[in-house]
C-alpha cells in the first residue's frame, strides 16, 4: 500500500510536468486533487489499513498531497503569467478569420441599376432636398389648393408651408428653375406619405422622376423610354400597357401597367407609376416658354419596381433589416 502511495504522488508530479495549459491544468486538479481525486482517495485509505501501518502511512500520504498541491500551484502561477504575456500575440501562420462583407441593400442595388440605364439612355441625375416648400412641392407643379393632394391628413406638414417632400416632381421644378431646355435627368429619392403601413404601403419609400424638356417632343418619345426601360429592367418579353389618367402637372397623363405572372402560373395587371406631358402650366410656373418647349416625366416608385422584379411580397421586408431576407440580393 505504502509502494502505491509513493507510486501515486510520482505519476501525478510526472503528468504535470506535461500540463501546457490552464485547461488541461483544470483537468489535472479535479483527476489528482478533486474531492473524488487520486490523491483525496488515497488519503482515506488510510484509516483501513492495520493500525501499526497508519501513522507511517498517513505521513507518507499527506506529504505526497502537499507535494503534489506545492507542484499543481507553481504550475498554475507560470501558465497564468505566460498567458498574460502572450495575450497580445497573433499566430501569423494560422488561417484568417473569415470577415462578413456586407453589400448594398436591394433598394440601392435598385437605385444603382435605374441610374445605369437611364445613364446609358443619355439621361443626367439630379438631387433635392427632402424638406421642401408648398411652391415646389404643389404650386409650381400646378396642385391647386383645393386639391385633395394638398390635405394636411396627407402629408408631413413641418411647419404652415414646409413639408417633407411627397413626391420627387420637385426636383424636376428646381432643375427647370436653374436650367435651360434642352433637359434630360432622372431624379431618385426618399419621399414621404402618411400612408397606413401594410404589405403594399409605407410612409417613407423612393421614387424615380424623369423629365425630359426640349423642342418637338412627343408622346412618342415618352412611351418609346419607357418600352425601352421595361424591356431591359425585367425583361424582353414583359408586357405592359398605357392607362388613362389624370395628373394636375401632366396633360394628357396615363398610368403605366405591367402584366405579371406569378410560380402559379396567375396573370394580373399591377400599376408601376405614372406619366404624362407636362402640363404648360408647369412650364410657366418656371420660366419655360410653353410655345417653344413640350416635354414629358414618369414618375415610378423604386420599391415597387424592385418587389415586382424580385418576387418581394411585402414591401416591409426591405425595411426590417432581417438578414435572412437581405442576403437573397
Amino acid at each position: 500500500m505504502l509502494e502505491q502511495f509513493e507510486q501515486a504522488g510520482k505519476q501525478a508530479l510526472d503528468e504535470l510536468t506535461r500540463v501546457q495549459d490552464l485547461k488541461a491544468l483544470e483537468e489535472f486538479r479535479v483527476k489528482y486533487l478533486g474531492r473524488k481525486g487520486l490523491i483525496m482517495q488515497m488519503l482515506s485509505e488510510v484509516g483501513t489499513l492495520p493500525r501499526e501501518e497508519k501513522p507511517r502511512a498517513g505521513q507518507l500520504a499527506n506529504k505526497t498531497k502537499n507535494e503534489v498541491t506545492a507542484a499543481f500551484e507553481e504550475r498554475r502561477k507560470a501558465l497564468e503569467e505566460s498567458q498574460k504575456q502572450t495575450r497580445g500575440f497573433i499566430d501569423v501562420t494560422l488561417p484568417g478569420i473569415p470577415v462578413g462583407i456586407g453589400k448594398p441593400h436591394v433598394i440601392t442595388q435598385t437605385i444603382d441599376e435605374l441610374l445605369d440605364i437611364f445613364g446609358r439612355m443619355g439621361f443626367g441625375v439630379a438631387y433635392g432636398p427632402e424638406v421642401e416648400d408648398e411652391w415646389h412641392n404643389f404650386i409650381a407643379l400646378n396642385i391647386p389648393p383645393e386639391h385633395p393632394a394638398r390635405d394636411p391628413l396627407d402629408n408631413f406638414y413641418i411647419e404652415d408651408n414646409v413639408l417633407l417632400r411627397s413626391q420627387t416632381s420637385t426636383i424636376q421644378i428646381r432643375v427647370m428653375e436653374k436650367t435651360k431646355p434642352p433637359i434630360r435627368v432622372v431624379a431618385p429619392g426618399r419621399v414621404y406619405r402618411p400612408d397606413t403601413v401594410d404589405a403594399t404601403h409605407m410612409y417613407m419609400f423612393h421614387q424615380l422622376e424623369a423629365l425630359v424638356v426640349d423642342e418637338g417632343v412627343t408622346m412618342v418619345d415618352m412611351k418609346t423610354t419607357i418600352e425601352q426601360f421595361i424591356h431591359v429592367f425585367f425583361g424582353a418579353d414583359t408586357q405592359w400597357r398605357f392607362r388613362p389618367s389624370f395628373f394636375p402637372f401632366t396633360e394628357p397623363s396615363a398610368e403605366v401597367d405591367l402584366l405579371l405572372t406569378d410560380r402559379a402560373g396567375n396573370s394580373r395587371w399591377v400599376e408601376m407609376g405614372g406619366c404624362g406631358m407636362v402640363d404648360p402650366n408647369v412650364f410657366d410656373a418656371v420660366g419655360i416658354d410653353s410655345e417653344k418647349y413640350t416635354g414629358w416625366a414618369f414618375g415610378f416608385g423604386i420599391e415597387r419596381l424592385a418587389m415586382r422584379k424580385y418576387e418581394i411580397g411585402d414591401i416591409r421586408w426591405l425595411f426590417e433589416n432581417d438578414l435572412r431576407f437581405l442576403k437573397q440580393f
